[in-house]
């Protein structure tokens, strides 16, 4: 049965039948990938990454070329279609094609899923290094030249597996078989966490693998283009050891990480508990002190500055540790600045949850990492348009609000000879915020 001409019977208006069909046309339901289309245009960010990637197909046999698919690929995903089989459907739709280079109506239509799945197993280790660096400094690149500081914040997250993926183990602290990726975000003068990487990572791997390869390459990045900044790298505790500590001070960085608390380091900021204990007999719970003790681990260097964070919650003390190289900050501003890495757990919350990041159903290992740097610059975009919304009452969105309140929007779609139409409902509640959006993204 052909399901265009299926009629759909609702309930009755005014004495009027409501039927609904599938003929309407060239119309879509994601007329905000215009939009997507001028964050891209603005980042520069396809046509970087399409550079990075070899095609070694028959170029006289190529009909979907490397920028179209990674176009169309990454579109896709900024509006939740993370599954490359509704592209089976979806690469006849005339706002994906038109964002895609294609004419709606009487150009071809795009990559089908097969020939997508293809692509996403093409490229080797070499190629996707050269990806993810070209990917980070399109991001690094558009930071103002007078930027004076940047923190470079890492942080792990599960990505549990459903199947035979290559290097998928079971994880007991997640209780599951997954890939174990880290997120990289970058942070500026003007407080916005922006991602530029993300590396996956067997689900046995310790907290450090991979990461000093992608801080080698963020740092090479950041000096390149901003190399009058200050970079920090900021972490949990997780990452707040020995040879962590030892690779930023090789580098010449400066870092504030998370630390375990041991009996060496207990007996050393007594004093500061103490403090504590006194001081929730006047204000009870809810009261802290802070303090900074020099500390020296029998495998570290030299000793390193430690804050102390000495709090009582429910009549039980709760001290925490953090080693800094920042000297300038008073042990309230340095536990405060690290308690700032908290808003990078709610940036990987978007790309798990909002971009569906976590769709790494593939066998090969390679492939899945291929697809998580695709969810990455559909993240990427998506930034750009969320900082395009700057005064407006969206401009704290996150993206999943973002992509339903503004690029969810319905149009009809009309090819003339000389233009391409996009007639947007006249209804459309933020036709204001559209505009704004446009002029941001088209300013230089």
């Amino acid at each position: 049965m052909d399901n265009t001409t299926l009629d759909l019977i609702f309930p009755a208006v005014g004495g009027r039948e409501v039927v609904s069909r599938n003929d309407g046309g060239d119309i879509t339901s994601d007329a905000g990938l215009l939009l997507v289309s001028l964050a891209d245009k603005k980042l520069g960010l396809t046509r970087a990454m399409s550079g990075a990637i070899t095609d070694h197909r028959d170029q006289d046999k190529v009909v979907h070329g490397v920028k179209e698919m990674v176009r169309e690929r990454i579109y896709a995903i900024c509006q939740d279609y993370e599954d490359a089989n509704d592209l089976d459907t979806l690469r006849h739709d005339p706002a994906l094609k038109t964002a895609c280079k294609r004419l709606p109506k009487s150009g071809e239509a795009l990559a089908s899923q097969p020939t997508i799945s293809r692509f996403e197993n093409m490229p080797g280790v070499k190629e996707q290094v050269r990806l993810a660096v070209a990917m980070a400094s399109r991001v690094i690149s558009a930071f103002p030249a007078h930027t004076r500081r940047i923190i470079i914040d890492v942080d792990p997250t599960e990505d549990p597996c459903h199947g035979q993926q290559e290097f998928e183990f079971f994880n007991g602290h997640y209780g599951c078989h997954c890939y174990l990726p880290v997120h990289i975000h970058i942070t500026g003068d003007d407080g916005r966490q922006r991602i530029i990487g993300s590396v996956l990572r067997p689900g046995n791997a310790g907290a450090t693998k991979g990461l000093y390869s992608a801080l080698r390459i963020a740092i090479r990045l950041v000096r390149q283009y901003l190399p009058d900044a200050q970079i920090i790298l900021r972490a949990d505790s997780a990452f707040g050891v020995r040879a962590v500590l030892d690779f930023c001070e090789d580098m010449g960085i400066d870092y504030i990480l998370g630390m375990k608390g041991n009996p060496v380091l207990h007996d050393l900021s007594a004093p500061i508990q103490m403090d504590a204990c006194l001081k929730y007999k006047w204000e009870g719970n809810g009261c802290r002190e802070y303090g900074s003790v020099s500390y020296k681990a029998g495998s570290w260097r030299h000793a390193r500055r430690v804050v102390a964070k000495a709090e009582i919650t429910q009549g039980e003390l709760n001290p925490r540790f953090v080693v800094t190289s920042l000297e300038n900050l008073s042990d309230v501003e340095a536990y405060e600045f690290y308690c700032g890495r908290g808003e990078q757990e709610n940036r990987i919350k978007e790309i798990k949850l909002d971009l569906n990041s976590g769709r790494t159903s593939c066998h090969s290992f390679l492939a899945n990492q291929f697809r998580l740097l695709m969810h990455t610059a559909a993240c990427m975009l998506m930034g750009v348009l969320q900082e395009s919304l700057a005064g407006t009452r969206f401009a704290k969105a996150q993206i999943g609000t973002l992509r339903s309140r503004l690029l969810k929007v319905g149009a009809r779609v009309v090819e003339t000879a000389r233009k391409i139409w996009f007639h947007l409902p006249s209804s459309f509640p933020a036709q204001d915020t559209w505009r704004r959006m446009y002029a941001a993204l088209v300013s230089d």
